[in-house]
């Protein structure tokens, strides 16, 4: 029986051929060279001129339905170096790039796929139940890599000894051959893997009077790593400033920067900001990884109640839904987990962000630039001549922005966008302090959301005790009622010893209905407001967290730390 034409693969030639890469001459010269020496097509292709590795392994990676890797800015975890020798690495083109022990993956770059004699041979050094996952690269790329990474310390104890024991060359950190002899190379790129790992969302490089502070900003804590000798920090930083395009020779102004690298076989983007302070720069890498980005709706740790009601605000054609909240809690979490659920071929959206942070299928992305005159006013007014039906905004800051996002409301289409308040109710005067006329503002907002982020406590630790008269009153409990049972955090190695792993999100859903939009055209206050919005099932952010204490999912301590509890006293 044949194989249906979809599961067919198509000659690597063709491919070659269909794309202009290659003439038919050449694919008939290689066919030919082929016949006599009987080595693989791509070889023969590479070895005669015709084509580059890069240009082969991309080609592989259409053929055999694979992704592919560039090592040139891929960095690889030490533990899975250590599992398999140099040797069979070096005979077999194969690469080792992480190692998942949690998860008992392995991840491997290979120059051919279909090499089951070099797989097997990884297999039987990490064990049957290790699953192997394959990327490809071309086979130049890992014999250069297999030179570059073996044979070098790569753990950060390592490479910090290696360190105190060495000079420093500062300015061959500038020069790309031969780089990776230098320890405080390597002594980046192990902090970058480090953080990655461990699920950072920021890494600080923090210089004092005489030491260099580490720290990781961890499900929203920051956390001090390392501390280092502030003699380590001057070849670091320019280090960085090499990856992320920065002018090394320039300390007394604030820099921006990107770094682009393939971290545990994944993408990662860093973005990069520098600062003078009296110590020297203080630089601090915002992580950005794609497979984290995107979160699908019904992950986001969402009560049951809110999921529904944020499902029904999307369902509703036209008009504009907030995102409110401050700095780190969530939004545009959120709004990527939103456009995400409803993203599809019969509809258009378009986003205007500063920046564009997570990359997505079918959805048109537009980055704000000062030096183009692209700001998010204009950029509304440009992406409503493009036929949208969604249209996300990355942050109203002004009126003109808030103008052009209502217009754009206004005109049938769906609009998103996040506003700096403390609370859903609060966006209205919010709005109203912008420049947004009353009138305008009822009948076109569809809801307005406000979350903040909290620690999940760890499932593995947490201790359960009955609530202290004073948890009670907090917990809003009359007085008298049996103490509830609630936990709180302890610590223990699948947590770091911290109590907690993981976030979810905490919401107030506001859903602008006629009477509230009554409210709102005639002005009236914000506690009228708020008494209509209760009788519609209106919960604010200390009830729905209330439950999550209540449920075991988080702490008392927690939720007082990201909302205020104090009103309740």
């Amino acid at each position: 029986m044949n194989a249906p034409a979809s599961l067919r693969r198509r000659p690597l030639g063709q491919i070659l051929l269909d794309q202009g890469i290659l003439s038919e001459d050449q694919l008939r010269i290689a066919l030919l060279e082929q016949m006599k020496s009987n080595l693989p097509i791509g070889k023969l292709l590479v070895s005669l001129g015709f084509v580059s590795e890069t240009t082969l392994r991309d080609a592989l990676s259409e053929n055999l339905g694979k992704e592919c890797i560039d090592l040139s800015r891929a960095v690889v975890d030490p533990m899975a170096l250590r599992l398999v020798p140099r040797q069979i690495a070096k005979r077999h083109h194969i690469l080792p790039l992480d190692y998942d022990p949690e998860r008992q993956q392995i991840t491997l770059a290979v120059a051919d796929s279909n090499d089951l004699v070099g797989l097997d041979r990884v297999r039987s050094l990490v064990g049957e139940q290790v699953h192997m996952d394959t990327l490809l690269a071309a086979e130049s790329e890992i014999d250069r890599a297999i030179d570059q990474y073996y044979g070098h310390e790569l753990s950060i104890d390592g490479i910090l000894k290696e360190i105190e024991t060495g000079e420093i060359d500062w300015h061959s950190l500038q020069t790309v051959d031969n780089e990776y002899s230098q320890p405080v190379v390597r002594l980046i790129d192990a902090i970058l893997t480090d953080a990655v790992k461990r699920e950072a969302s920021d890494i600080h490089f923090e210089p004092e009077s005489s030491f260099l502070r580490i720290r990781y900003r961890q499900d929203g804590i920051l956390r001090q790593i390392r501390a280092l000798h502030k003699s380590y920090w001057p070849a670091m930083a320019v280090r960085i400033k090499v990856m992320s395009g920065m002018n090394i020779a320039e300390t007394r102004a604030p820099q921006d920067g990107h770094i682009a690298l393939s971290v545990s076989g994944r993408p990662v983007d860093f973005r990069v900001a520098s600062q003078p302070t009296i110590h020297g720069e203080n630089i601090v890498l915002r992580v950005l990884d794609r497979q984290k980005g995107i979160v699908p709706l019904e992950h986001l740790g969402l009560s049951d109640d809110n999921l529904g009601l944020l499902k029904l605000m999307i369902a509703r054609p036209e008009g504009i839904i907030l995102v409110t909240g401050p700095t780190g809690s969530g939004k545009t979490t959120t709004l990527y987990s939103v456009l995400n659920h409803i993203n599809s071929e019969r509809i258009h959206i378009m986003t205007l962000e500063d920046p564009v942070e997570y990359p997505m299928p079918l959805v048109r992305q537009t980055a704000v630039a000062e030096a183009a005159k692209l700001d998010f006013a204009n950029g509304i007014r440009s992406m409503m001549r493009q036929d949208p039906d969604v249209i996300l905004v990355g942050e109203i800051r002004d009126t003109p922005t808030a103008e052009m996002a209502f217009r754009a409301a206004m005109t049938g289409h769906q609009v998103f966008a996040t506003l700096h308040t403390n609370s859903a109710v609060g966006a209205i005067p919010r709005l109203l302090d912008i420049g947004v006329t009353p009138d305008i503002l009822s009948g076109n907002i569809i809801g307005i959301i406000a979350q903040r982020l909290v620690r999940r406590l760890c499932p593995h630790c947490k201790t359960a005790a009955p609530a202290d008269p004073q948890e009670c009153r907090l917990l809003g409990l009359p007085a008298g009622s049996p103490p509830p049972q609630i936990h709180r955090a302890a610590g223990c190695e699948q947590c770091n010893f911290l109590g907690y792993k993981g976030r979810l999100a905490l919401m107030e859903l506001l859903r602008i209905d006629q009477e509230l939009d009554d409210l709102i055209a005639c002005q009236a206050t914000r506690s009228d407001m708020l008494r209509h919005a209760r009788t519609r099932g209106f919960r604010p952010l200390a009830e729905d967290g209330m439950e999550r204490v209540l449920a075991g999912v988080t702490s008392l301590e927690e939720l007082g730390r990201v909302v205020d509890l104090t009103s309740r006293m």
